[in-house]
C-alpha cells in the first residue's frame, strides 16, 4: 500500500503503452533463479501491466524498469502536491510522467536524459505533461536551476554527484542506486537534514550504468562491501560528504569518491 498520496492513481493513469513504441514487446520477468524473456505474442498493452521490465534498446540493454521498484523507490520520496523533481535517466519518459502526475500541476519535474535518441522520444511522450521539462544531457552535472524537494536517479553509480546533494533543500530526499561490478547493488535514500544527510537503503537493484557515474577503483570497494552483505540491503545511516578521516574509519562501510557511508549497528 502507498504511503504517499495519488502515487497509486499515477500507476493507474499513466499509460505505459504511450513510452514503450508498438507492440509486440519483448518483455522481462525477474526470477530469483534468473529472468524469463519473451516476446509478447500480439500488441496487446494489457501485457505492459504486470510488474516486468520492458525492452527498449536490447543492443544497449536499456529496458524500462520493473513498476514495484521505482513505485517503492517514489514511495520513499515524500512526494506531495507542488513538489520539486530532478528525474536523472528518464529514459523515454514513463517514470517522469509517473513523477508528473504525483506532484500535480503546480509541481515541476525535470527530467535529463543522456542518450539523445531516448531524449527525443521523451520529450515527444511528454507532451502531456508542461509540469515536466526534459533536457537533453548528463544528469550529473546538468543545474536544474533552483533547489529541488526530490532526486530520482534510474541508473547505477558508484557515488552520488557533488550537485545532487548541493540542489537538495532542507528535508529533501534522494534515492538512487549505487551498483557494484556486475550492475548490482542496493537503493539508497538520504534525506537532508541541514548540513548532514541521513541515509538508509530501499531495496536491492540491479540496473543499466549511470554515465558518468562510475569510478573502477570505488567500483572494486563497493562491490567488496556488497560481497559481504547477509542481505541485499546495507545497514547505513548517514552519508557524509569528503573523505573519512582516522578517527571515522571504525564507521564506514563504503567511502567512495567524495562521500561515505556511515555503518548503523544491525540492531538498529
Amino acid at each position: 500500500m502507498a504511503q504517499t498520496p495519488g502515487l497509486t492513481t499515477a500507476f493507474a493513469t499513466v499509460p505505459r503503452e504511450r513510452f514503450l513504441g508498438a507492440g509486440p514487446w519483448r518483455i522481462i520477468v525477474p526470477r530469483t533463479m534468473g529472468n524469463e524473456v519473451f516476446v509478447s505474442p500480439d500488441a496487446d498493452p494489457a501485457h505492459l501491466y504486470r510488474d516486468v521490465l520492458v525492452t527498449i534498446d536490447a543492443a544497449r540493454g536499456i529496458n524500462n524498469g520493473q513498476p514495484s521498484l521505482w513505485a517503492r523507490a517514489f514511495d520513499r520520496l515524500g512526494l506531495r502536491p507542488g513538489a520539486r523533481v530532478l528525474h536523472v535517466a528518464a529514459g523515454t519518459g514513463y517514470y517522469s510522467a509517473i513523477l508528473a502526475e504525483t506532484v500535480g500541476s503546480t509541481g515541476r519535474v525535470v527530467a535529463v536524459e543522456y542518450e539523445a535518441d531516448l531524449a527525443q522520444r521523451a520529450r515527444a511522450n511528454l507532451e502531456p505533461w508542461p509540469q515536466v521539462r526534459l533536457v537533453h544531457g548528463d544528469g550529473r552535472t546538468h543545474d536544474p536551476g533552483f533547489d529541488v524537494d526530490c532526486i530520482v536517479v534510474c541508473a547505477g553509480a558508484t557515488h552520488p554527484a557533488p550537485l545532487w546533494l548541493d540542489r537538495l533543500t532542507a528535508g529533501g530526499v534522494m534515492v538512487m542506486p549505487l551498483t557494484g561490478r556486475y550492475g548490482w547493488g542496493f537503493m539508497l535514500r538520504v534525506e537532508r537534514r541541514g548540513e548532514t544527510f541521513a541515509a538508509s537503503s530501499v531495496s536491492g537493484v540491479g540496473i543499466y550504468p549511470c554515465a558518468g557515474g562510475r569510478d573502477v577503483a570505488a567500483e572494486g570497494k563497493l562491490q567488496t562491501a556488497l560481497d559481504g552483505l547477509t542481505s541485499n540491503t546495507p545497514p547505513i545511516k548517514a552519508l557524509h560528504r569528503g573523505a573519512p578521516d582516522a578517527s571515522d574509519r571504525p564507521r564506514v562501510w563504503y567511502a567512495g569518491p567524495g562521500f561515505w557511508l556511515e555503518r548503523a549497528s544491525e540492531a538498529t
